[in-house]
This record gives structure tokens, sequence and C-alpha cells, in this order.
């Protein structure tokens, strides 16, 4: 959750030897590549979302410079604060944190995409806030396909519900689903929850949404999503480096 006005102390983008933000992200793009290609998909089918929290105004000016444009945050001031640093650059913004009461219009007002909606109350907020002069906003609904206490996201079974209240909201565009899987390295267990966050994507759309978007993988499991249909993929670490500090 955000954590209000404590200021958090960023981190650059830690480099290890012989690695630039350019082979990182040229290293990643080939996983992505090669991920597709496996499961007969065309790589072009998957976006890369460069996930910037807690790494700084500098690190994320270092990426755009090797064309990367998309870029989430979890944490809404810090965000705003990027934002400021680098109004310059022709970036899109996701937010992909929790999402709480209070920051619903900064993030109505200051975001192109939202991932984690998976309440309808804050859907709503998100609808009534956003300003009548942007394009809607882009949303997916955030499923705990894990089931973990400790995470948000709704239940798989309140899914269809939720998709079909917020498809009614004005100002807001429903794309898809979001996940994050409780982390493991077998890559059978990635897969089967991948596959579960899938079959409701086209269980919706069979009920009539027109949806496009699975939002789903990792730096440590990007592979498993893909081949399970992922179109876009969030990746922190693999592109910035690893964080000192949980976050």
């Amino acid at each position: 959750m955000d954590n209000g006005p404590t200021p958090r102390k960023l981190e650059p983008a830690t480099t290890s030897a012989g690695s630039t933000p350019a082979e990182r992200l040229l290293a990643v793009q080939a996983r992505i590549t090669r991920a597709a290609d496996q499961a007969a998909r065309d790589p072009a089918d998957v976006s890369l979302l460069a996930v910037s929290k807690t790494f700084d105004a500098g690190a994320v000016r270092d990426l755009a410079a090797c064309g990367q444009r998309e870029f989430g945050e979890n944490y809404v001031q810090e965000a705003l604060d990027k934002q400021t640093a680098l109004r310059d650059l022709p970036l899109a913004w996701h937010f992909i944190g929790p999402i709480q009461s209070n920051k619903t219009r900064a993030i109505a007002e200051n975001f192109s995409w939202v991932h984690s909606v998976d309440r309808l109350k804050i859907a709503e907020r998100l609808s009534a806030q956003r300003p009548a002069g942007l394009p809607p906003l882009q949303v997916c609904i955030e499923v705990n396909v894990s089931g973990e206490a400790s995470k948000g996201g709704v239940a798989p079974s309140e899914v269809p519900a939720l998709a079909d209240a917020i498809a009614k909201l004005p100002g807001l565009q429903l794309r898809g689903l979001m996940a994050i899987p409780a982390p493991t390295s077998d890559g059978g267990a990635q897969r089967a929850a991948f596959r579960q966050v899938r079959e409701l994507f086209d269980d919706l759309r069979a009920r009539g949404r027109a949806l496009d978007t699975l939002s789903m993988g990792m730096s440590g499991d990007l592979e498993a999503a893909i081949r399970e249909g992922a179109t876009i993929v969030r990746i922190g670490t693999a592109l910035f480096g690893e964080r000192t500090r949980h976050a």
C-alpha cells in the first residue's frame, strides 16, 4: 500500500558488469521473443511494461533513451514526482499497485492505465474522477488467483460480476485481467496459475466482453505467462536491477 507522505529514498538502476540499460532491455526483449516463438505466438502481441517503482527518475530516463515508453508504478506520490521530472518525455504511465480510496483522484488524473482494480467502489471513484478531457482510463481487474491473504485482488468467482459492473461505468474502458500469482520456481505451477487467469479471461470474452489484455508475468516467470497468453509482462528487476530494500 502507499505509505502516505513519508518520503522514499529512490534507487538508481544497478548495473552488473557489462550490463547497461540498453543491454538489459535487449535481453528482456529477447526472452519475450523466445517465449512467444515457443508458444507459436507473435512477439509483437506481448507488450513490455517496465516496472520502475523505487527507482529514480534518472533510471527511467536512461531506459526511455533506449526506446522504452511504458512504465509501471506502485506508489502514487513517487510516481507523480517522476512524472513531473520526466514531463519532457512521451511516456505512458500505468498504475499497478494497491489502490487506496484517497488516492483515486490522483490516479484518475495522471495515469493512462490502472491494472489493480479489485473493488467496485474503487472503479466508481476512478470513473467519477477521470477528467472529461482525457481518454477513458484503461483498466484491468486484479485477480487474487492464489488466494493469498497478503495480496489484493478479487476472488476468481467474483470476477464476472465485477466485470459486468465496471463495463457500465463512464470514463473507464475495461481491457482485461491482471494477476500476481504466489512466487514459485516450479514452471508447471507457474503455468497452472496463469492458465487459471487466462481461462477466466476466455470466459469473460465468451460472455461478450470485448477484452484484449492479460497483464501477467514478471522477471522470474515471464516465459510461463507468455505461454499461457500474457499480452503485457510487468518487468522490474531484469530491467533495473535488484532492489536493495523491500518494496
